[in-house]
């Protein structure tokens, strides 16, 4: 089996190009979908999460504004953080490679991969990629986006030029979708021919 990486700074396209992956009949593990889970309704970091940041869960889960307010410029409440999520994604990632065993190829959706080690546990990495106008665009026309946020969040990633000098594949998004298409659909063959497929 190839485990490939998906990564990709925010706005770049990489939730698109995760989708094609799945269309294209490849298993994608999400890691900030699965994040979600564990922290929405019921889930299972609930318990844990409020008992290091009282105030942050209630019956819809995380309060996800209250409990960034806290984090997100507090590296000590960060770590704190990442020390009950991270295991627990782990958990779900061995989980998911135990239900995909027998194929030849999966992908593991990782936001922050290289910012996190995370290449180390990955075959292959593929980096989505569009130019900064491309990306700026995208990120400011979502709901409650803003450039400080937007700025924010680049301070915590990997430049993109970093990123794509690391990347054993570059998928492009600032293309027409079919193009981008394209390229995930060749780089699919290229894997599986790699695993006589």
């Amino acid at each position: 089996m190839i485990i490939l990486g998906l990564t990709g700074s925010i706005g770049m396209g990489k939730s698109t190009v995760a989708k094609m992956f799945v269309d294209e009949g490849v298993p994608v593990f999400d890691a900030d979908a699965t994040v979600h889970a564990l922290q929405g309704p019921g889930g299972a970091l609930l318990p844990a999460i409020e008992a290091a940041f009282p105030g942050t869960t209630g019956p819809t889960g995380v309060d996800r504004a209250r409990l960034g307010a806290i984090v997100f410029h507090d590296s000590a409440a960060m770590q704190r953080l990442e020390a009950i999520v991270h295991p627990a994604v782990a958990a779900e990632r061995a989980a998911f490679l135990a239900r995909h065993q027998a194929l030849p190829l999966v992908v593991f959706d990782v936001p922050l991969l290289f910012e996190t080690g995370g290449e180390k546990s990955v075959d292959k990495v593929v980096v989505v990629s569009a130019d900064a106008a491309t990306q700026r665009a995208r990120v400011l026309a979502r709901p409650g986006q803003s450039t400080e946020k937007f700025e924010a969040i680049l301070a915590r990633q990997l430049p993109d030029a970093q990123k794509r000098a690391r990347a054993d594949y570059i998928i492009p998004t600032d293309v027409p979708l079919a193009e981008t298409q394209a390229a995930v659909r060749a780089l699919i063959a290229c894997l599986l021919a790699e695993q006589g497929q």
